[in-house]
């Protein structure tokens, strides 16, 4: 009896020393995790826009630092280039692509089809596909505080408009600038209702001309010029800044980023910047992936409620703080929906000024 005892004693010693090595192996598995590699194509701006895919891009690198995320972009120069860069972002092995920009929309559904098991994520439009989550802002928020800036701020009674595209987004651009400005100086914002006074440049890229579309506004007499068309506004700014040496007074606004400070050769000439945080959206969705949190199929909206849209912190420099001070009241306005600024040129028609005191 004592030798079998000892046996069974001696069984079990040696079936638990097996599990106990098992258990050992199986932990150190789970501590191996593998790194999330992203990819992000821009749309014809480039990475170095000083704007919208700058901002994008910011947000990637921002996941990189915290999250340890690898990390890979590439800039497409023309339409043509969409889809093949997103296609070499997947074959990468990117876990997460970006299409930066409401012009990839059709290219980026197109790779979202032919890679089901993939996820994607969209800047400026909505793809409704499982594995891709869109990220879109109302612009015309942070346009309408724009506007409220320039139509104080103008002495001549004329602002003018560039935008890089007449498309529908853009148009959202337009339509809260030209709300906010006529909501505080009715006379400056006749050219702009208009459209006297708003060029629109067929580009995102081209910074000539940007410059003479900004050549052609302050030659008609605008002094403030508010921009949404990405590197083109670097045009804008030149022209703005060669006025003002030449002994006008002319004032350029920003977009998308504090320009002031992606363009500091020209932060005495920039009044304010409409603060767009695209960084905001391609850092959370990378951190969903991270996370195992990636919620394909939705559509999610960023305005100023959501702390996405506002002006830039540099604003104070070169605008008077009476102007600041109103616009805090529009932007608390809009963000309790008293406000709603319009998005389309239909709505900014029917748009009826709003006075606040």
């Amino acid at each position: 009896m004592n030798k079998k005892l000892i046996a069974s004693i001696s069984a079990i010693a040696v079936v638990a020393t097996l599990f106990a090595g098992c258990a050992k192996k199986d932990d150190s598995t789970t501590k191996t995790t593998k790194e999330i590699k992203v990819g992000l194509s821009t749309d014809e701006g480039g990475l170095n826009d000083k704007s919208f895919n700058q901002s994008a891009d910011a947000g990637i690198k921002k996941a990189v630092n915290d999250l340890k995320v690898g990390y890979k972009a590439v800039e497409s120069k023309t339409k043509d280039d969409y889809e093949s860069n997103l296609d070499a972002l997947v074959a990468d092995g990117s876990d997460l692509v970006f299409g930066i920009g409401f012009q990839m929309e059709t290219a980026l559904g197109n790779v979202a089809d032919k890679y089901s098991d993939k996820k994607f994520a969209i800047v400026d439009t909505v793809v409704n596909k499982p594995n891709v989550v869109s990220y879109t802002f109302k612009e015309q928020e942070g346009s309408f505080l724009m506007g409220v800036i320039a139509g104080k701020t103008t002495k001549t009674n004329k602002v003018g408009f560039i935008g890089g595209k007449d498309e529908a987004l853009i148009n959202k651009f337009e339509a809260g600038f030209v709300a906010g400005v006529e909501s505080v100086n009715p006379t400056a914002a006749a050219d702009l209702l208009n459209r006297k006074n708003v060029a629109y440049v067929n580009s995102f890229a081209d910074a000539a001309l940007g410059k003479q579309a900004a050549q052609n506004l302050i030659n008609s007499g605008c002094d403030v010029i508010y921009h949404a068309a990405g590197g083109v506004g670097v045009g804008m700014f030149q022209a703005i800044q060669e006025a003002n040496k030449a002994g006008n007074k002319v004032w350029g606004i920003g977009v998308d980023m504090d320009q002031a400070q992606t363009l500091p050769q020209y932060a005495d000439i920039i009044l304010s910047s409409m603060i767009k945080r695209v960084d905001t959206a391609t850092y959370e969705a990378t951190k969903s992936v991270v996370d195992d949190k990636f919620q394909g199929g939705k559509n999610v909206v960023l305005g100023i409620k959501e702390g996405a849209i506002g002006i830039a912190e540099t604003s104070s420099k070169n605008t008077p703080k009476d102007v600041l001070d109103l616009v805090q009241k529009y932007q608390d306005a809009i963000k309790d929906g008293k406000i709603t600024a319009p998005s389309t040129i239909d709505e900014l028609k029917a748009f009826k000024p709003v006075d606040v005191k």
